[in-house]
């Protein structure tokens, strides 16, 4: 028994609707010509636009872009479901994909994102979150006191809190003169860079970890943050009990000002998402924690960045620049450089800027 007619056949080809193979069925020549029109047009705008030319596109092409998308999106479909011809086949599968790109694809290449990201997108994150930086701040300071208090009252406190691998020579005892042969330089760079990778992947590993527990409404984030500067509270009082603070602080700000300033970055980043959870005003939760993580991603892409740096400056100059001034001002070049770029630096935002 003969199928009964179909109307409108393209438009439910489109939806996806079942389609009877028999009545479907046309010649390639003629599938083409009553639709060649709009895939020219649409072939034409993709052109201009896959070009660099958005402003030779008219607005009333614009306009149009989706609605034909969709148009060669369900020719597409028809001519799988009749077998057409596979030249015809080829051409709509390379215009739909190129259309879709178009349409619902990023907005700008990876160039392009990069470099706003890095000429405003990076610094604009960062002062979005100073609350959280503040309060970040104000935490690892006090890390900082009370790891120095902790060790004071009793010295049994230095190996709870050090880690074993800093407890070599540096431990309460020591004389001055082991202290300072743990300041010292390298001979040479020899076996630096494998070393530099090992400190990029443990200090990378501390930030991402400060960043992921502000989920958990960023308490996790900041006691973490204290933690990490009850370390160094520890070992600078062991080396002002030599004497030794100033050097200790120096060898410590080559990699230090950029490494510590990224996991302040990151356990805020963290604590922004958590805070923006506990208290979201008017949105949702779920609405409040999306937006403080697009931002808060953005300020842990450029803690990355960051940690790379830090890792260059820990196994190379820290290891290789031996004097006092030196390394002081090493450590004072980048931090001056980090709080002006964050802080000073403040470029108009453009459209597409992250």
């Amino acid at each position: 028994m003969k199928a009964p007619r179909v109307s409108n056949w393209f438009g439910r080809a489109a939806m996806a609707a079942p389609v009877d193979i028999e009545t479907a069925a046309l010649r390639s020549d003629r599938f083409r010509l009553e639709r060649e029109g709009d895939w020219t047009r649409l072939e034409d705008i993709l052109k201009r636009m896959e070009g660099g030319s958005l402003r030779r596109v008219s607005d009333e092409d614009l306009l149009a872009l989706p609605a034909l998308y969709r148009t060669a999106a369900s020719s597409l479909s028809v001519a799988r479901e009749t077998s057409l011809d596979a030249a015809t086949l080829r051409y709509l599968e390379s215009l739909v994909q190129r259309a879709w790109f178009q349409v619902y694809g990023p907005r700008q290449g990876l160039f392009a994102w990069l470099r706003g990201f890095l000429l405003g997108g990076w610094s604009r994150a960062v002062r979005e979150i100073w609350l959280d930086i503040c309060i970040a701040l104000a935490v690892m300071v006090a890390g900082t006191i009370v790891g120095w208090l902790l060790v004071a009252q009793d010295r049994e406190w230095y190996y709870a809190l050090v880690p074993s691998q800093f407890t070599d020579s540096r431990v309460p005892g020591a004389t001055r003169e082991q202290l300072l042969e743990s300041l010292a330089t390298k001979d040479d760079a020899g076996g630096l860079s494998i070393f530099a990778a090992s400190l990029f992947s443990n200090n990378a590993g501390v930030a991402i970890l400060a960043f992921a527990l502000g989920f958990a409404f960023g308490i996790p984030s900041l006691m973490l943050l204290m933690h990490n500067m009850a370390v160094l509270g520890a070992m600078m009082w062991l080396f002002a009990g030599q004497g030794l603070e100033l050097e200790f602080a120096a060898w410590l700000s080559v990699h230090g000002t950029t490494e510590l300033f990224a996991i302040l970055l990151a356990g805020a980043a963290g604590m922004h998402i958590g805070r923006s959870m506990a208290f979201p005003g008017d949105r949702t939760i779920m609405a409040a924690a999306a937006e403080s993580g697009r931002r808060g991603a953005m300020v842990m892409t450029g803690v990355v960045l960051m940690m790379v740096v830090a890792a260059i400056l820990e196994a190379f100059p820290r290891q290789l620049v031996g004097g006092t001034p030196d390394r002081l001002l090493i450590g004072a070049t980048f931090l001056a450089l980090w709080i002006a770029y964050f802080f000073a630096y403040r470029p108009a935002q453009t459209e597409g800027q992250p």
